[in-house]
């Protein structure tokens, strides 16, 4: 007699397999189905073969990014091979071609329809949206930092290539071609040399645009710092404390670089030593239900830059959503300006001055600070305040585990898009991913 339980794939199914109710997947497609996708289906025409449903390709995209599956000819092949995806398909297999063409046409789009799901999470009271942490994580992009050229090297290489080219005609015009290596092909080496020197001049160019606006952002924050420091000697009639601002520098350095790959990328140092090719992204995580606020995404490696603009983000969503009462941050954020531009904003600052070391006495835990002195600035209250209160604490168990999720278990490592409007377009819709997962979580069962 055997011992095993018989294996029958050729009986069919007296009721076909169902997705319960309980699913993300079940989950998302509800969900889905109740936003406002009119300026989705509003952008076909009606001309030709019907047209895939946009809620049917976004339920798709959300889905395989809240799971793992993020190229979109792994998500062709998914619809016919996992129930979920089936379910979510109606069992039509959409090809990668237009998953890919559907992400990037509605990419814009995605930021309305994140805000559309915070209000779903409102209206059925996931969270208040009282208390925010702010957190950025380096992302890599979708290119090799062996592609990134700087502006002094690439004088180099166009300096050597020149004199190569200029090298090569001599000999072609010589009668006698015996200093030619044997196999050598003149005419093709020129060629080859002509068409890189015409890409590192477009790149050359790029990076002197980029220089431009840069010094043009620059002077104007230099002229503003030096018309309030002339006001405020001529107030108090004494010369201002401080080195005054360093004029900026016109033209590209050396070291401005652009990447021949994703130009908007840029080389950032990573988490763990060593630099890569990324992207640096944001994100504005509630500390009740960990949802992302507000997702975005920068070229600039230091954090300290993005405070203010994602403030103003926040403030610009529908109201419900942005009044925050408290917005926590590491010591990576934190300046003066960024604490006064966020009391101007009507949000308590909660941002760490400095690494605290690790492993504390234990007593230091239960001691009370020392009564604050009047009159203290802004930045010694907020201090006080770090002491006094735990607050800060919620900030590593709410947004540092979203990012880690997202990259451990979504598997989101490298963006599949290249450009900046593209690559944040692909994290709003990996924070929408994100979102959907927790909002199934914390739904009443």
């Amino acid at each position: 007699m055997s011992r095993f339980r018989p294996i029958d794939r050729q009986t069919e199914y007296l009721l076909p397999p169902s997705v319960q109710d309980s699913h993300l997947a079940r989950y998302v497609v509800d969900v889905v189905e109740g936003l406002d996708l009119s300026e989705l289906e509003r952008a076909y025409s009606g001309r030709g073969s019907d047209a895939y449903h946009p809620a049917m390709l976004l339920s798709l995209l959300i889905y395989g990014y809240a799971t793992g599956t993020h190229s979109s000819r792994k998500i062709e092949r998914a619809t016919y091979d996992s129930l979920a995806f089936r379910f979510i398909a109606g069992d039509q297999h959409p090809d990668h071609d237009t998953l890919a063409s559907f992400r990037r046409r509605f990419g814009e789009q995605f930021a309305d329809l994140f805000v559309q799901v915070l209000q779903v999470a409102r209206e059925n009271q996931l969270s208040r949206f009282g208390m925010v942490s702010l957190d950025g994580s380096k992302i890599h992009a979708n290119a090799s930092r062996h592609r990134a050229l700087s502006y002094g090297h690439a004088e180099k290489i166009e300096a050597q290539l020149k004199a190569e080219v200029q090298e090569m005609l001599k000999l072609a015009e010589a009668a006698d071609h015996g200093s030619v290596p044997e196999g050598v092909d003149l005419p093709e080496e020129i060629a080859r040399r002509e068409a890189r020197l015409a890409a590192i001049a477009a790149a050359k160019a790029r990076i002197e645009a980029s220089a431009a606006e840069r010094f043009a952002r620059e002077q104007a924050e230099y002229e503003a710092k030096m018309v309030k420091r002339q006001a405020k000697q001529a107030a108090t009639g004494k010369k201002p404390g401080g080195k005054p601002p360093k004029p900026p520098q016109a033209g590209p350095s050396a070291e401005d670089q652009i990447n021949l790959t994703d130009e908007d990328s840029r080389i950032m140092k990573v988490a763990g030593g060593g630099f890569e090719q990324c992207y640096n992204a944001q994100a504005v995580v509630d500390t009740e239900s960990m949802l992302v606020m507000n997702p975005h995404v920068t070229q600039a490696g230091n954090d300290k830059e993005q405070v203010e603009s994602m403030l103003a983000r926040i403030q610009a969503l529908p109201e419900g959503l942005n009044r925050p009462e408290r917005l926590l941050a590491d010591t990576g954020f934190f300046s003066e300006h960024n604490v006064q531009c966020r009391q101007d904003a009507g949000v308590e600052p909660l941002i760490a001055v400095g690494r605290d070391a690790h492993h504390p006495d234990w007593r230091s835990r239960f001691e009370e600070p020392a009564p604050l002195k009047a009159p203290a600035s802004q930045v010694e209250q907020m201090k006080h305040t770090l002491k006094t209160r735990a607050a800060y604490a919620l900030r590593k168990q709410t947004v540092e585990p979203m990012f880690g999720i997202i990259k451990s278990v979504m598997g989101f490592r490298q963006f599949l898009l290249r450009g900046l409007d593209n690559v944040r377009n692909e994290w709003t819709l990996v924070c929408l991913a994100w979102n959907f997962k927790r909002m199934a979580v914390l739904r009443p069962q």
